[in-house]
C-alpha cells in the first residue's frame, strides 16, 4: 500500500472514488491504452489471468501500489475469463477525449459485468439461455404467525429480454426455489444485503451460481413498483397478473434496478413481464430431468439427451425455444393440439418445410442481436446481421401462406417485416463493415453529406501525397524514395543510407533508422494535416452516425422481439416435423381423459444411438383397471429403457412433438416423476438409498391423480427384507391412496410384489421375456402381460465376466436361499438338500450331470431311437421309482 507520506495522485484519487461505488467488483481503470487494476484487485487478477504484477508510486523501500493491466483493445477476452471464474468486473472508462481534456481526463464506471449480465457472444452458448435471478423473501416476517413462507422469484435473460416472475409458498418453498434455479441454470442470484437469506439458501445447490448482495432498498415494495412501472411504461401492474403479489413485485423491481445500475443504459428490450404459475405447465423436476436425460445425458453432455435428438433447429433462438418447450411442456389440451396440428401441417408438406428451413438458416440470433443493440454493446456487423435477418421475413411469410394450421397462421400475423428498420440500416452501413465502429469505414457513400465531403478530402489528400512521392523522386533523383505513414510519426519520407548524399536542404530530419533516415517537408506536413484532420473528423462523424442508428434501432426492440419470437416458434415446429418425417414418428391423440395407450413405442434416444434394431413395446395405463403396472424381468432385459420411453413419450407429446410409436393415445399429465437409476449426494452426506427415499417421499407427497410415475428398483439400497417391505408399501400406497392414485410403472426384482395384482383390481403385472438356449440367455426386450419369477442375475454376472468359481458358488448359495435354508450363523447353506447330502447332486440352471453319476450313466446307455413308446413309459416309471 502507499505510504502516508506519499499522497495519492489525482488519477489514483479518481480510482479510489470509482472503487468506493463498486467495492465487490474488480475495477478495470482505463489509463491510455491499458485498463489497469490496483491493490487487492491487481493481486486477484494477476493470479486469475496470469499477468505480471508490478507497482505504482514506488517508494525508497521498493514498495508501492500493486498493479497489473491489460490492453484496452483486448478487454473483452480478459473480461470473459474473469466472469467465467465468478467475478464481477466494473469498467471505468475515459468519458472525454484526452486531447480536449483540461487537467485529468474524466472517467466513470460505464458498465458492470457479472455471470448473470455478461451478454458478449464469446461468453454465451448460442443454444442455451443465461438467466439472472432475484429473490425477495419479504413475506417471511409478515406471515410468521401463519407458519408459512413466501418467496418472490424474478428471472431475466439479459441477452434476450425474457422476463418472468413467480412466487413460491409453503413449507417446500426453499426446495422449489432450488428446483427452479437448477432448472433455469441461473448464473447469478440477487438477494437483499444483510438479510438472513443465506440461511434459506443453505440447502440450495449453488453449483455455478453466484450470490450477489444488493442494497435492501431495491427490494422495498414502493421502490420496486415505481421501477417496474417506469421500465414497463405502464400505469399499473394488474395487466401483468401481479396484483397482490408483493414478493414477486419486490424481486422483479430489484432485478431491474440492478440491471439498470450495472449496464448504465435504458433497457429498451425489456418491455414485457410474464407471471408464471406452476399449474400452467407440465412439471418436470430436476431429478426427473436428470433420470430421463431430457436436456443433459448422465455424463453432463448434451449428446445423448432428448434435446440433442430433437434439436434439428436452424437458428440459435429456435434451439433455445425448443429447450424451453421441453422444460415446460403444455398442460392445456387446446394448446397441445395447436402445436401438433402445426407440426402435422409441416410434416406433410416437405417442399414448404424445406424452403422454410433453408430460409430460416439465413436468420441470425435476432433476440440476442436486439439485446446487444439495446445495451449498446453491438457493433456494425451486428446491425448488418439484423438487416440480413429481417430480409428473410418476407420470404418466410410467402412460404407459410400455403399452410392452414391456426398456430402457423397466428405466427405469420406476428411477423413484422420492419422494412423501415431494414432500409435505414442498409442506407447507413456498408455491406461488410468492420467489427468495431472506431475502426472507421462503416458508413455507406451517399448516406451523409458531411461524411462524403470528409471522405473526399481524405481521398484527394492521399492522392496528393501519392503524387508528392513521384514528384520528390523526380526532383531528388532518388528512385527508392518512399512516402510512408505510421500512427506515431504520421507521414514521412524515407531515404536509404546510400542516397543520403542526394537529400535536398529543405528536408527536415525526423528519425534515424537502421537502413537510412526519415524526413518531412513543409509540403508533406501540409498534406498530412489536411488528410489526418479529415480522417479524424470523419471517424468522429461515422461513430456519431452509428450511435444514432443503434439508438434508433433499439427503440424498435419490441417489434423486433415479436418477430424473433414468431421465427423461433416456426423453427421449432419445422424441426419437430423434420424429425418426425425422418424417424417415423406419429401424431399422438392427446385428450383430457385417463387412458394412456402406446402401441409399438420406442425410446427416442436409444433408438437413434443403438447399433441394434430397437424392439418396440406397448403400454396401457388408466385410473381404474390398469392404474399401476408391476414390471418384472431379467437384469439387462430393458426395464429402465421402457420406463423412460413411456415418460419421454408423454413429455414429447405435451411439448408439441410427434412421438416414436405406431399409435399413441395419451391423457394429459400434470407432472412426471421418474426415479430410474442410482444417484447420491456425497456433498450433503446423502447415500444412494437416502437420495432414493427422499425422491420417493416427494413423489408420494405431491403426486396427483393426473400424474405419471415411473419407479425402478425402489428399496434396493438396504437389506433384502427392508427393501421388499418398503417397495411393497410404496406400491400399495400408490395403488390405494384415496387422495391420489397416479398412473404408475413400477419395475422391480422383488417378484413377491406381483401378488399385489391378485389383491388389488387396479394393479396389473407385466414382464420382459427371455429365452434360454445352450447355456445362454437371450434378451428378447419384449413386454408381455403376466409375472416373471426369475431375474437371471447370476447369468448376467457370468456375461459380465465374473470368475467361474464365483459364478459356481453363487449358484450353490442361490439354491440354498431359494429354499430358505440358513445355517446357525445365518450363512446360506450350500444346497437345499437334507444335511449330509452331497451338494454336487443339486442341479443348477446350467449344471451338467457328473461323470460318476449312476443315473447319468444309465441315461447315456439308453438307445432312444430303438425304444417303443411303451418301453419308454416303462423306463420312465422305473427311473421315478429309483429316485423315490
Amino acid at each position: 500500500m502507499t505510504s502516508p507520506s506519499r499522497p495519492l495522485t489525482p488519477a489514483m484519487q479518481q480510482y479510489q472514488e470509482a472503487k468506493r461505488q463498486y467495492p465487490d467488483a474488480l475495477l478495470l481503470f482505463r489509463m491510455g491504452d491499458f485498463y489497469e487494476l490496483f491493490y487487492e484487485d491487481a493481486l486477484v487478477a494477476s493470479r486469475a489471468l496470469d499477468l505480471t504484477l508490478t507497482a505504482r508510486q514506488k517508494d525508497s523501500a521498493g514498495g508501492g501500489i500493486p498493479m497489473c493491466g491489460v490492453p484496452y483493445h483486448a478487454i473483452d477476452g480478459y473480461m470473459m475469463r474473469l466472469v467465467k471464474l465468478g467475478h464481477r468486473v466494473a469498467i471505468c472508462d475515459q468519458v472525454e477525449d484526452p486531447k480536449q481534456a483540461k487537467g485529468i481526463v474524466k472517467r466513470e464506471v460505464v458498465r458492470v459485468v457479472s455471470p448473470g449480465t455478461f451478454t458478449d457472444a464469446g461468453y454465451l452458448d448460442a443454444r442455451e439461455p443465461i438467466f439472472l435471478a432475484a429473490l425477495a423473501p419479504l413475506a417471511i416476517e409478515t406471515r410468521a404467525t401463519e407458519g408459512r413462507r413466501l418467496l418472490g422469484l424474478a428471472t431475466l435473460e439479459p441477452s434476450t429480454g425474457e422476463f418472468t416472475v413467480t412466487e413460491l409458498e409453503g413449507d417446500r418453498a426453499v426446495e422449489a426455489l432450488g428446483e427452479e434455479l437448477r432448472l433455469l441454470r441461473a448464473r447469478e442470484l440477487l438477494v437483499p444485503a444483510g438479510s438472513d437469506v443465506e440461511r434459506l439458501l443453505v440447502d440450495v445447490d449453488r453449483d455455478g451460481l453466484r450470490i450477489t448482495a444488493v442494497e435492501p432498498s431495491a427490494f422495498n415494495l414502493d421502490t420496486a413498483t415505481r421501477v417496474l412501472l417506469d421500465q414497463l411504461q405502464v400505469a399499473g401492474l394488474q395487466g401483468f397478473g401481479l396484483d397482490g403479489h408483493t414478493a414477486a413485485i419486490a424481486a422483479a423491481g430489484a432485478l431491474v434496478h440492478y440491471l439498470r445500475d450495472t449496464q448504465k443504459v435504458d433497457l429498451v428490450h425489456v418491455r414485457g413481464l410474464s407471471w408464471r404459475e406452476k399449474r400452467d405447465a407440465l412439471i418436470v423436476d430436476n431429478t426427473t430431468l436428470s433420470h430421463l436425460e431430457v436436456v443433459r445425458a448422465i455424463d453432463g453432455s448434451r449428446e445423448g439427451s432428448l434435446l440433442h435428438v430433437l434439436d434439428d433447429t436452424t437458428t440459435a433462438m429456435g434451439a433455445r425455444r425448443l429447450r424451453a418447450w421441453l422444460l415446460r411442456p403444455l398442460v392445456d389440451v387446446a394448446q397441445v393440439h395447436a402445436r401438433l396440428d402445426a407440426v402435422e401441417d409441416l410434416a406433410f408438406r416437405a417442399v414448404e418445410r424445406g424452403k422454410l428451413r433453408e430460409t430460416l438458416g439465413s436468420v441470425h440470433d435476432m433476440e440476442r442481436l436486439v439485446a446487444r443493440i439495446a445495451l449498446r454493446t453491438a457493433g456494425p456487423r451486428d446491425l448488418v446481421g439484423l438487416r440480413q435477418s429481417l430480409a428473410a421475413v418476407p420470404r418466410v411469410r410467402r412460404i407459410i401462406e400455403a399452410l392452414q394450421s391456426p398456430l402457423i397462421c397466428e405466427l405469420a400475423q406476428g411477423l413484422d417485416e420492419l422494412a423501415d428498420v431494414r432500409d435505414r440500416i442498409a442506407h447507413t452501413l456498408v455491406d461488410d463493415p468492420p467489427a468495431l465502429a472506431r475502426d472507421g469505414g462503416l458508413v455507406r457513400d451517399g448516406a451523409d453529406g458531411e461524411v462524403d465531403e470528409l471522405r473526399g478530402i481524405s481521398r484527394s489528400g492521399k492522392q496528393g501525397i501519392a503524387g508528392l512521392e513521384a514528384a520528390e523522386r523526380q526532383r531528388t533523383g532518388i528512385q527508392s524514395l518512399k512516402v510512408r505513414f505510421n500512427r506515431v510519426f504520421g507521414y514521412y519520407i524515407e531515404v536509404s543510407k546510400a542516397n543520403l548524399h542526394a537529400v535536398p536542404p529543405d528536408y527536415q530530419r525526423k528519425q534515424t533508422i537502421a537502413g537510412g533516415e526519415r524526413f518531412i517537408t513543409p509540403a508533406l506536413k501540409e498534406q498530412e494535416e489536411r488528410v489526418l484532420g479529415a480522417d479524424e473528423r470523419l471517424l468522429v462523424r461515422e461513430v456519431e452516425m452509428f450511435d444514432a442508428l443503434r439508438q434508433a434501432v433499439a427503440l424498435e426492440a419490441p417489434r423486433i422481439q415479436r418477430t424473433a419470437t414468431s421465427l423461433a416458434a416456426l423453427d421449432v415446429l419445422a424441426a419437430f416435423a423434420e424429425v418426425a418425417a425422418r424417424h417415423n414418428y406419429t401424431k399422438p391423440q392427446v385428450h383430457d381423459g385417463d387412458e394412456l395407450e402406446i402401441v409399438d413405442g420406442r425410446h427416442p434416444v436409444v433408438e437413434r444411438l443403438s447399433r441394434e434394431a430397437f424392439v418396440p413395446n406397448d403400454t396401457r395405463l388408466d385410473n381404474t383397471a390398469a392404474q399401476l403396472s408391476i414390471l418384472t424381468g431379467p437384469n439387462m432385459g430393458g426395464k429402465s429403457t421402457y420406463l423412460r420411453q413411456v415418460a419421454l413419450t408423454c413429455l414429447m407429446a405435451q411439448a408439441g412433438s410427434f412421438v416414436p410409436a405406431r399409435q399413441a393415445k395419451l391423457s394429459i399429465v400434470d407432472r412426471i416423476y421418474a426415479r430410474v437409476g442410482a444417484s447420491d449426494n456425497i456433498a450433503r452426506g446423502q447415500s444412494t438409498f437416502m437420495a432414493e427415499m427422499q425422491e420417493t417421499a416427494s413423489i408420494l407427497n405431491t403426486a396427483t391423480a393426473r400424474s405419471l410415475v415411473v419407479l425402478d428398483e425402489i428399496g434396493r439400497g438396504t437389506a433384502t427384507f427392508d427393501g421388499l417391505s418398503i417397495a411393497w408399501a410404496v406400491a400399495e400406497y400408490l395403488a390405494t391412496n384415496a387422495r391420489a392414485r397416479p398412473k404408475t410403472l413400477f419395475a422391480t426384482h422383488y417378484h413377491e410384489l406381483t401378488d399385489l395384482a391378485d389383491a388389488l383390481p387396479s394393479v396389473v403385472n407385466a414382464h420382459f421375456t427371455v429365452r434360454e438356449w445352450k447355456d445362454q440367455i437371450v434378451f428378447l426386450r419384449k413386454v408381455v402381460p403376466g409375472r416373471s419369477d426369475r431375474s437371471y442375475g447370476i447369468q448376467v454376472a457370468r456375461l459380465a465376466g465374473l470368475p467361474r468359481p464365483v459364478i459356481a458358488r453363487a449358484r450353490e448359495i442361490l439354491s440354498g436361499l431359494e429354499q430358505d435354508e440358513l445355517q446357525r450363523g445365518g450363512r446360506p447353506s450350500l444346497t437345499g438338500m437334507p444335511r449330509g447330502h452331497d451338494a454336487r447332486q443339486q442341479l443348477g440352471l446350467f449344471q451338467t450331470l457328473g461323470p460318476d453319476d449312476k443315473l447319468a450313466e444309465r441315461l447315456r446307455s439308453i438307445e432312444i431311437d430303438q425304444m417303443t413308446p411303451l418301453e419308454a413309459l416303462a423306463l420312465l416309471a422305473e427311473l421315478k421309482a429309483d429316485l423315490e
